[in-house]
């Protein structure tokens, strides 16, 4: 997959508040969620776009899957 790398600062600012961009990251790939009624304003539940999210789903209600309807649109820089 050729898409661009962006590091976590620059994910930071997709998180649907300052931008029309809403990006999460999970598994160092990162997707574009604006489309989903779900990420309205950058907030799904408790989590927030703009962050990598792989920890949380751990916790979710659902699995990776999810994930699946959304745009790759880059990976994100390793720490």
């Amino acid at each position: 997959m050729n898409v661009p790398t962006y590091t976590r600062s620059q994910l930071a600012l997709r998180n649907g508040q300052d931008r029309e961009d809403i990006w999460v990251a999970y598994q160092g790939l990162i997707y574009d969620v604006k489309l989903s009624k779900l990420w309205r304003k950058g907030q799904h539940y408790e989590h927030w776009a703009g962050q990598d999210l792989t920890e949380e789903l751990k916790d979710a209600p659902h699995n990776a899957n999810v994930f699946d309807k959304f745009e790759v649109i880059g990976r994100l820089a390793e720490k």
